[in-house]
């Protein structure tokens, strides 16, 4: 894989005149999950600012954040917020974004991210191995074949910024001096926080937007995690998430193996069990 190939679309490339918008609508939710998803995506200008002050050691690590990841990221950002305005086009996005940028930059702390700069890179695994998994999921179920073209581009990049901070992970896992136990403790500490603030607080700045004359609560939240339940269930990548979930553990070809039929069974069992209670994670 090349780990630094440029972009191979722009927004250009999205057909967004032959959306099938009655189709799009007809999911009731379908507009909480992609106007979420693209308040996270766009607002990866402020995670950039903090991964590049934190890899001030690392150039070549901070030249790739700064010219391909945080622009790649942003454009997903901004090719679903054209997405959003094209079917809904009552929504006010930018309202909506400013209320979800206020609440939420307070996560966004550099003094959150990894003790070492090898543990922040299998945390940052963690996040692509998430956000490539949910784009999977969602180029699968999607009934709108625009929808369905412009997840899988986004995925495509997902998978390979996976790959170059995994590479950077490898150059400076022996420097940092991590062991394996300090690398699966990060894995399952971030895999625990997946979701916890993002999706949430991007849902009830939509749902607030949509319906300004209700009260948000989790109950919403909850309702809408169940709306999507059945489908992520279903379409939901088990084998490649467990598999790019143990990479950093650098294990033995035939012990991976295992690990990752264990963890893509676990993972299955896991995720129908918080699904059935309204905890559904997006990766």
């Amino acid at each position: 894989m090349r780990l630094d190939s440029a972009s191979r679309w722009s927004l250009d490339d999205i057909p967004y005149d032959k959306i099938e918008i009655g189709l799009a609508r007809q999911d009731p939710y379908l507009l909480y999950l992609i106007a979420a998803a693209s308040f996270v995506e766009i607002t990866s200008d402020l995670y950039s600012r903090n991964l590049i002050s934190y890899f001030e050691t690392q150039p070549a690590l901070q030249q790739w954040l700064r010219s391909r990841w945080a622009p790649e990221e942003v454009q997903h950002g901004e090719a679903l917020k054209r997405y959003v305005l094209t079917v809904w086009p009552s929504f006010d996005w930018e309202s909506a974004y400013a209320d979800f940028y206020r609440e939420y930059m307070q996560f966004c702390k550099p003094e959150l991210l990894g003790p070492t700069q090898a543990l922040e890179l299998v945390a940052r695994c963690v996040v692509e191995t998430g956000t490539a998994t949910f784009y999977t999921a969602l180029s699968r179920f999607t009934q709108e074949p625009v929808l369905a073209k412009l997840a899988d581009l986004i995925r495509q990049d997902e998978v390979r910024h996976y790959h170059r901070f995994y590479h950077d992970f490898l150059a400076l896992v022996t420097a940092d001096g991590v062991g394996r136990l300090a690398v699966s403790r990060t894995l399952w500490e971030r895999l625990a926080e997946v979701d916890q603030e993002d999706a949430y607080y991007a849902f009830k700045h939509v749902f607030l937007s949509v319906n300004p004359e209700k009260t948000f609560d989790k109950r919403q939240y909850q309702a809408f995690r169940r709306h999507y339940a059945p489908l992520f269930q279903q379409y939901f990548p088990y084998r490649t998430a467990a598999n790019m979930f143990v990479k950093p553990l650098r294990l033995n070809r035939s012990v991976q193996r295992l690990s990752t039929r264990g963890l893509a069974t676990g993972a299955e069992w896991a995720f129908r069990f918080l699904s059935q209670k309204g905890w559904l994670r997006r990766a």
